[in-house]
């Protein structure tokens, strides 16, 4: 059974935190945090916030194994945008997008598989 957690309407691009995301999923969960806690980005923290409250939530479920959690799966949806309009030369305007993200992390217990 995962243990999820969600930080919905996050003001960040999407795309600046996928790349943390792959690199965080299918490690376990501290390590997860260690690798994180590292990198200079500001969606670092986000996705840090999440993985904390995912492993919160499985220690109010009683998971058995902490320490065994994976981050099995780690999405960033993209969310709502605000379109802005900023005036350019001679009576133009160009759009801006202002890109919102939902960030969806689930772990589990590592599942060993049976060697044949």
């Amino acid at each position: 059974m995962p243990y999820t957690a969600t930080h919905k309407y996050a003001s960040i691009s999407p795309r600046k935190v996928r790349h943390l995301a792959n690199l965080v999923r299918g490690k376990f969960a501290d390590e997860a945090l260690d690798i994180l806690r590292f990198q200079p980005h500001r969606g670092a923290r986000m996705l840090e916030k999440v993985i904390k409250s995912a492993l919160g939530n499985a220690e109010n479920k009683q998971a058995a194994g902490l320490d065994d959690l994976v981050v099995v799966d780690a999405r960033i949806d993209p969310g709502p945008m605000f379109k802005r309009i900023r005036p350019r030369a001679r009576g133009m305007a160009f759009g801006i997008k202002r890109r919102m993200s939902h960030i969806k992390v689930a772990l589990d217990s590592k599942v060993v598989e049976a060697a044949e």
